[in-house]
């Protein structure tokens, strides 16, 4: 199993082989960093985990996404650490030296795209891959001070990539400026099918209050005055989904452990090793019965059904990506599952509802980055990546 390299720990240490891209394109010269659930030519695809390495052949195709990206010009640099199996939100892999957070050095980069966040956070990439199931892109983009998207879900291709949960999973991609984000969406997103124009900006105060506290509510009602500068005041909303918040958060954690154990059980069970953490995890998507899941899918499309009313045809929601700045590297397991449970109320919504959801770097608590997020309806992504644009560009004066 190979170790990691470089001062940021973003990077496997694998060797360098030749990885077939055109060299001119609308992508030339920039580097490419590719999260280790992805597939690339001549390379073990990991997982994050050193017995998934040690089993695994090299691959004989890259990733088809990953592809495209390649035959748009950029220069493929390595390969990026990722926790095991994708199935953590902070970025500490128990097999790794944890990857540095650039923006951030004493606080977690996020996970489970945690080196690909590093390597463009610390300028080691100018893109790098990730994915989102549960948190996996927009997470670490809040974190690390990056723009991050969460795709439809199915839009962009997950063909060459492991698979997490697959009614969740989705591909996404780090850079730190809207420039180079526009430039690969136009690659990989192509035109929105959604063809109506998003103005008409949302808020709902339950989300809202999901912050961690008095600072971050002070830098998340900045950035919602900044934002509403620029896209309009979002119009504020009690609206009660047939769920209560804690429903949807249990909906999201029980179907998306349900699938993880579907898609990895067999393997953890014929003597598959994960870190305690991560077992747990999946440990507890076996404890999940039929009749649960059928309870919490129709949930699920009763809630996609709700927001989708909610958001119609030009409505987005304004809200914040997580509670605050990234945790404390140093924190405690019960500090730890305290975030991660707030976070992932706020996460879950565009998990469950399939719908995509933009993260901006324009916050910060206590000199560490923290992120504001719109969210729109299916197919809208290239429409919040140009909102997103109008907001970035936007004096940072309130």
């Amino acid at each position: 199993m190979p170790a990691t390299q470089g001062p940021l720990n973003a990077f496997l240490d694998l060797r360098q082989m030749p990885v077939a891209n055109a060299q001119l394109g609308p992508l030339a010269g920039m580097r490419l960093a590719v999260k280790d659930i992805y597939d690339v030519a001549g390379y073990r695809t990991g997982c994050g985990n050193p017995q998934k390495f040690d089993e695994a052949h090299a691959a004989s195709r890259t990733a088809e996404s990953v592809q495209m990206i390649l035959d748009a010009g950029a220069r493929f640099v390595g390969k990026t650490q990722t926790d095991e199996l994708a199935f953590s939100l902070f970025g500490q892999n128990a097999h790794f030296p944890y990857p540095v957070n650039p923006a951030a050095p004493e606080r977690v980069t996020g996970g489970s795209s945690s080196g690909s966040a590093s390597a463009v956070a610390g300028g080691l990439a100018d893109i790098a891959t990730g994915s989102d199931t549960g948190g996996s892109i927009r997470a670490p983009a809040s974190f690390c001070g990056l723009i991050g998207l969460r795709t439809t879900h199915g839009r962009v291709s997950l063909e060459g990539a492991m698979k997490l949960a697959p009614s969740f999973d989705t591909f996404g991609w780090f850079a730190d400026d809207i420039e180079t984000y526009e430039a690969v969406g136009k690659l990989l997103l192509g035109r929105d099918q959604h063809q109506h124009p998003l103005n008409r900006p949302l808020s709902i105060r339950w989300l809202d209050a999901f912050v961690m506290g008095p600072a971050e509510a002070d830098q998340y009602g900045r950035m919602k005055a900044l934002a509403a500068g620029v896209v309009g005041q979002p119009a504020e909303t009690e609206y009660a989904f047939a769920s209560f918040p804690d429903d949807l958060y249990w909906c999201f954690r029980r179907l998306q452990a349900f699938e993880a154990w579907r898609e990895h059980g067999a393997w953890i069970s014929s003597g598959g090793r994960l870190s305690p953490s991560v077992d747990e995890r999946f440990g507890f998507g076996r404890t999940i019965d039929a009749k649960t899941v059928a309870a919490e899918a129709a949930r699920r499309l009763a809630f996609r059904a709700e927001l989708g009313a909610l958001l119609g045809n030009n409505g987005f929601l304004v809200l914040p990506t997580v509670p605050g700045a990234a945790p404390l590297a140093a924190s405690t397991p019960e500090q730890f599952q305290a975030y991660r449970e707030r976070a992932l109320h706020l996460l879950c919504l565009a998990g469950l509802s399939g719908f995509p959801q933009i993260t901006l770097p324009i916050g910060s608590v206590d000199g560490a980055p923290f992120g504001l997020s719109l969210l729109g309806p299916s197919g809208s992504d290239v429409a919040l990546v140009r909102l997103g644009r109008k907001i970035l560009d936007a004096p940072r004066k309130v």
